[in-house]
């Protein structure tokens, strides 16, 4: 019998939405009804992906970066926000509950998509969370603390394989694994590479995602890194919602999104990728294998980014 699904994808970045991807093609494969449920840039790029599905706008909560390379101070400060917003969604769940039937909740990082009432899944590749310099003896405590929401849920998966630490390595590998959690392997959004006819318009291909104002100095960054290149170079600025197109000088040109098929067949035919070293996008590369060609630009102060670069050129995956 059929089954509604609720998908719910947190927006810091769209790497969250993005490997919501493959969750969605197969939920509708088995024939479900799928309602899409998220805000801001991932809403829009879950719209475009799937125009034909019903989606709900939910606030996610509302993260803001320093300038500054230690976020040390921003993650302190945003603490509150965290928690309230935690609060909120699992009461808007409850609510929404009430008036409208579904069969499965599934939570890309969103904390407090569970309920009694529903099966839920939780979809997270940190189990624990990776701590900045100084604060390191904080992690066993911060393990515990998502262990404990992870388990609120019916089931959680993570996105990785269960073998040699991963790709996520102790974000994952470190610590016991919650009784409802399992290793599914790789998701992303792209084919194999196999089956995608490489695009070779572009030597250099760069983009951009994460939260604000780190998005938006790295892109001025590469505009004056390829500013006076002789290669043909794009930014893609990760705005799914804005068609903006803007050609700049010397060979570069900026756009606000660009649709899986043709990123996908643009990453294949270019020489040099630059991006942040979000795990979503690590998966993605992996898959197409280009590992290989990629410059990753951690999000300063973001120690998950920090840590995955470092394990990858500790595994030899990435320059």
């Amino acid at each position: 019998m059929a089954e509604k699904v609720l998908v719910c994808p947190l927006n810091w970045g769209l790497g969250h939405a993005t490997r919501c991807v493959p969750v969605i093609r197969e939920q509708l494969a088995a024939g479900n009804e799928v309602v899409l449920c998220a805000d801001g840039y991932p809403l829009e790029f879950l719209r475009q992906e799937f125009p034909g599905l019903r989606t709900i706008e939910l606030p996610s909560y509302p993260i803001r970066y320093s300038k500054r390379k230690s976020q040390v101070m921003a993650m302190i400060l945003f603490l509150p926000k965290l928690l309230k917003g935690i609060y909120a969604e699992h009461n808007w769940l409850d609510n929404l509950l009430k008036t409208e039937h579904f069969d499965l909740v599934v939570s890309d990082n969103r904390f407090g998509m569970w309920n009694k009432n529903v099966r839920s899944i939780y979809i997270t590749h940190q189990v624990m969370v990776k701590m900045p310099k100084g604060l390191k003896w904080l992690e066993p405590v911060g393990y515990r603390l998502h262990k404990y929401l992870i388990q609120k849920y019916n089931q959680c998966w993570i996105p990785d394989f269960a073998e040699f630490e991963g790709l996520s390595g102790d974000l994952s590998h470190k610590y016991p694994l919650p009784a409802n959690a399992a290793f599914i392997g790789i998701h992303s959004r792209f084919p194999e590479a196999k089956c995608i006819q490489p695009d070779t318009t572009y030597e250099n291909v760069v983009i951009l995602s994460g939260p604000e104002p780190q998005r938006t100095m790295l892109e001025n960054e590469m505009l004056d890194k390829f500013r006076y290149s002789s290669e043909k170079t794009i930014i893609i600025q990760g705005k799914p919602e804005i068609t903006e197109h803007e050609s700049q000088p010397d060979k570069i040109t900026v756009v606000s999104h660009v649709p899986t098929e043709k990123l996908a067949a643009m990453l294949l035919g270019c020489k040099n990728i630059v991006a942040r070293s979000g795990y979503s996008t690590i998966m993605d590369f992996y898959r197409l294998n280009i590992l290989h060609k990629a410059e990753f630009h951690p999000t300063p102060g973001q120690t998950e980014q920090e840590y995955l670069l470092q394990h990858l050129r500790n595994k030899g995956l990435v320059k």
